[in-house]
């Protein structure tokens, strides 16, 4: 498997110098593809709010401050900057239910096994798809839990068989994006997984009606020998 560049750019978007010196002239907030209020239904229908869940690369975006607005408890944010998880310590010292390290998604051996009953990702597998060693980098973070693309380039990693997931697919439209007049959509609803094929891809026939969509993954790991909750993680991407 190669590196994604089709969402790529100049920037090495897996690297921690870049990030921190990306946060240091912005500062302020940003979350990718969606906010909160959109990806809600989603969340809420496979994470319970008294769940620990795991934010990864949460940058400076405001969502884990949504969930906790919304009855999320327990909500550890990992990033690979440490300007980020400064800035956000700082900022969030106030709510308890939030907590920040400095971590890199590639070694969270920090973490005992089965620490979390929700990941949620949006954006770091995509970060770490365009930086060097692309192919181990996410086989790294997906070996430890659980994004910028379509199924034909993440659905390859996502089904790999040590993992042992149950991928649900969702497709839901860019914010602000409006259906023309007297089209008719090919999705009942964004909120009824999308049917995929044997190997995870969309059906041939299949026509997005927005083609800049965002694509929602839910990965649920059920281990039938396991008595501990299921684990569900939930990662975001962009097609373009």
């Amino acid at each position: 498997m190669f590196k994604d560049v089709s969402s790529c750019n100049t920037y090495n978007y897996g690297d921690a110098l870049y990030w921190d010196a990306r946060y240091v002239e912005e500062g302020g907030s940003f979350d990718w593809y969606q906010r909160y209020s959109s990806l809600r239904p989603f969340v809420r229908n496979y994470i319970p709010t008294s769940s620990r869940v795991l934010m990864v690369g949460c940058g400076n975006a405001v969502m884990s401050e949504d969930m906790v607005a919304d009855g999320y408890e327990d909500i550890m944010n990992v990033d690979i900057s440490s300007v980020a998880i400064d800035m956000m310590k700082r900022k969030y010292e106030h709510i308890p239910q939030l907590k920040y390290m400095q971590m890199d998604v590639r070694d969270m051996s920090v973490f005992p096994d089965e620490s979390f009953e929700g990941v949620i990702d949006k954006g770091t597998l995509d970060s770490l798809m365009c930086g060097n060693d692309a192919p181990i980098s996410a086989a790294q973070m997906l070996g430890e839990q659980i994004t910028y693309g379509d199924p034909t380039v993440r659905m390859p990693h996502l089904i790999r068989p040590v993992y042992n997931w149950k991928v649900n697919l969702y497709i839901i439209p860019r914010p602000g994006f409006q259906r023309p007049e007297g089209c008719s959509s090919s999705i009942k609803s964004y909120l009824e997984p999308i049917p995929i094929t044997e190997k995870g891809l969309l059906p041939a026939e299949f026509v997005l009606e927005d083609p800049d969509c965002h694509f929602i993954y839910v990965c649920k790991k059920d281990d039938m020998e396991l008595s501990s909750a299921t684990t569900y993680g939930l990662t975001v991407d962009l097609l373009q």
